[in-house]
């Protein structure tokens, strides 16, 4: 819809690099270690990577000569060489042979599928306008929440070096993971209060209850105007996801945030390539426990999961892209994304010196902050 270039150019790195080979990195040969023992069920995944059986050593090159030729098929006959044919047959079979949880997907449940447009969720931060991903993505209604609670604070004066700066972000980040866990979904199949969300007099109100001086040890949903009643989820992590940023010449923007959801994903693999776990985005049970309300993001067919995804781009006053980030982390990429943010506009700091801050987080024992020295 925006690119410029041929379709098939588009394919022609990502051909060269299946054909030509990567060579195995420290990173990627300690998750091979890892999933040594769960690849003993998943003989197409050791196939892919391993050499002699084994796990490689560190330098061997990995070429994927079927992924090479899926993609100049795809380069050649469009989107429904992906769709359609004897790749969605890899797809059905390796779902179908699964050797843990094997299951069905039809050849009508991929040609039918069909990727949404959708509008950019936007709202202003002091001097800025932000915009990010609305629904099925959480990210920008949270990153945002946690932004609007925050401009009663004086983070600018308060600096980076300053507990309280960290407290109070810690604060207004679990009382918008208290929201998005509660109010998020599909909104093609549930009603999203994104306005109410957003709302500039309901987050001032959830930010009288951050206390500069101690935590509140309690973080409930809140009441957005326009919510429904909801019931609350239980929390999912993954760690397969990557993010980029490109700019053009010209001014153009591509913020872009792709997953797989756990590391290799469903340990499936098609044609050279891994299936994803995206189901374990959806709530694991539809109802709660607590009052049988059925949860925004329950499984339901045709569903798209909620996600954390949250590419951001801000406009400064005169109208022009000031900054376009994001990030990888699963539930974290939120807080990775808001630290950023509060980093570049509020403390004044290169991207890279923002994205360089220590992370911030949350768990049952509290705020869970990164060790800077200790790379942790």
């Amino acid at each position: 819809r925006w690119g410029k270039l041929p379709w098939a150019a588009l394919f022609a790195p990502a051909i060269r690099l299946a054909d030509e080979g990567f060579e195995v990195t420290e990173a990627m040969r300690s998750w091979l270690v890892r999933f040594e023992p769960l690849w003993k069920d998943f003989p197409q995944a050791r196939a892919l990577y391993y050499v002699d059986g084994k796990v490689p050593p560190l330098g061997t090159r990995i070429r994927n000569p079927a992924y090479a030729a899926l993609l100049r098929d795809m380069a050649a006959r469009g989107a429904d060489a992906f769709y359609t044919g004897a790749n969605a047959k890899a797809i059905i079979d390796a779902v179908a042979s699964a050797p843990r949880n094997p299951a069905t997907i039809t050849a009508a449940d991929l040609t039918g599928y069909a990727a949404r447009p959708r509008d950019a969720v936007c709202t202003s931060y002091r001097q800025y306008r932000v915009c990010g991903m609305g629904p099925p993505s959480s990210g920008a209604t949270t990153v945002f929440g946690i932004l609007g609670m925050l401009e009663g604070f004086d983070m600018q004066a308060m600096g980076r070096d300053n507990p309280m700066s960290w407290h109070v972000l810690g604060e207004a980040m679990q009382l918008a993971y208290a929201d998005r866990e509660l109010y998020l979904g599909d909104a093609d199949f549930v009603d999203v209060p994104v306005k109410g969300l957003l709302d500039k007099a309901y987050l001032a109100g959830r930010a009288q209850l951050i206390s500069p001086y101690r935590a509140a040890g309690s973080y409930l949903p809140g009441k957005p105007p326009g919510a429904p009643e909801r019931s609350k989820p239980a929390p999912v992590q993954e760690e397969g996801t990557t993010h980029f940023v490109a700019v053009d010449r010209a001014g153009n923007v591509a913020n872009y945030t792709s997953t797989i959801e756990s590391v290799f994903g469903s340990h499936l693999v098609a044609n050279g390539y891994f299936l994803n776990n995206e189901l374990t985005d959806f709530d694991h049970s539809p109802v709660s426990a607590r009052d049988g309300a059925l949860a925004a993001n329950r499984v339901a067919p045709g569903k798209r999961p909620l996600s954390s995804m949250s590419p951001t781009i801000v406009y400064g006053p005169d109208g022009k892209v000031v900054l376009a980030v994001g990030s990888a982390g699963g539930k974290r990429i939120i807080m990775h994304v808001t630290k950023t943010l509060i980093g570049v506009l509020d403390w004044g700091l290169t991207a890279q010196e923002a994205i360089n801050l220590p992370n911030i987080y949350f768990g049952r024992a509290g705020l869970l902050l990164e060790d800077d020295d200790a790379g942790k």
